[in-house]
C-alpha cells in the first residue's frame, strides 16, 4: 500500500514538472518528462508494484533466486573450464564430431592438424659481429 502511494505521488509531481516545462515552451521535454512520470502510475494500475512487493517479502521467491544463481555460477564455471582447456569453439567441435576426430590431432595425421596455414620455419639465428644494421641507422639520421 505504501509502495502504490509513492509511485502515485511521484507520478503527480512528474506530471507537474512537466507543467512547468510546457509553461515554459518547452513541449518536446515536457512529452519526455510526462512519459516517466505515467510509468510508475501504470506500474501501479497493473499490479506490478504489489507483485514486486509481494515477491520481494517472500522466502520462495528469495529462495528461487538463489537457485537460478547458482544455475548462472554453474553454466559460466564450465564455460570458463571448457575454454581453459582449449576445446575450443563450439564451431570447431562440431566440424571435429563430422569429421571423426576427438582430440586435437586427427589420429593418422602425420602433418599438423591446423592445415596450410602454419607457421614457416623459424630461422637459427646468426651471430652478428659487425654492426652494419645500426650504422645503417646512423647514416640515415646523418650521424
Amino acid at each position: 500500500m505504501i509502495a502504490e502511494t509513492v509511485c502515485s505521488a511521484v507520478a503527480a509531481a512528474g506530471l507537474g514538472i512537466a507543467a512547468v516545462t510546457a509553461y515554459r515552451k518547452r513541449y518536446l521535454s515536457a512529452a519526455r518528462i510526462a512519459a516517466y512520470a505515467l510509468v510508475p502510475l501504470g506500474l501501479v494500475m497493473t499490479g506490478v508494484v504489489e507483485w514486486l512487493a509481494d515477491t520481494a517479502f517472500s522466502p520462495t521467491a528469495w529462495a528461487g533466486f538463489g537457485v537460478l544463481g547458482a544455475a548462472w555460477l554453474l553454466l559460466a564455471s564450465t564455460r570458463a573450464v571448457e575454454r581453459r582447456r582449449g576445446v575450443g569453439t563450439r564451431k570447431e567441435r562440431k566440424e571435429a564430431a563430422r569429421a571423426g576426430r576427438t582430440g586435437p590431432v586427427a589420429p593418422a595425421a602425420s602433418a599438423p592438424s591446423l592445415g596450410s596455414g602454419s607457421r614457416p620455419a623459424a630461422r637459427p639465428a646468426a651471430p652478428q659481429d659487425d654492426f652494419s644494421d645500426i650504422e645503417a641507422i646512423l647514416k640515415k639520421h646523418g650521424i
